[in-house]
């Protein structure tokens, strides 16, 4: 079993997914959660392709939540699309990523994983509310390579 599998369990997945399913709710914004074994090259670049890949950037509204994990390189990022990031505070994302990062230090990835999803939940809430002709645009899987 690679790290990318043994990362989250199969319950521990079904939770990630609840959390971007209850983050998604009540606005019209989009969380992916992604997971791949290595970066190639350089990692903020590599989450932007990937960021691309998943249509993170195809969203009404642009309004996209990536969250890049490279396993085995123990990395993260946290990348939003130009309508999220033209609102959050300056530094949302790190406090975000940071706050993931403490959950995962004591080893509770599900939990980190929760936090930061729900936290990017709010701020969507708060500058992209659920409007009647909100659809859900992409899938809420976590994605891997």
């Amino acid at each position: 079993m690679s790290k990318v599998e043994a990362f989250l369990s199969p319950q521990e997945e079904s939770e990630v997914i609840g959390a971007i399913r209850q983050a998604e709710l009540k606005t019209s914004g989009e969380i992916r959660v992604h997971l791949e074994a290595h970066a190639e090259g350089n990692v903020f670049d590599r989450a932007q392709e990937v960021f691309h890949f998943l249509h993170m950037d195809n969203t009404k509204n642009a309004n996209g939540v990536l969250i890049y994990i490279a396993v085995e390189d123990r990395k993260l990022v946290i990348m939003g699309d130009k309508g999220i990031n033209e609102v959050v505070e300056g530094n949302f994302w790190e406090s975000t990523k940071d706050r993931i990062l403490a959950q995962f230090s004591q080893g509770h990835i599900k939990q980190g994983l929760v936090e930061g999803i729900l936290e990017a939940g709010k701020q969507l809430k708060q500058h992209f509310p659920y409007t009647l002709d909100d659809q859900d645009e992409l899938p809420n899987e976590i994605s891997t390579r």
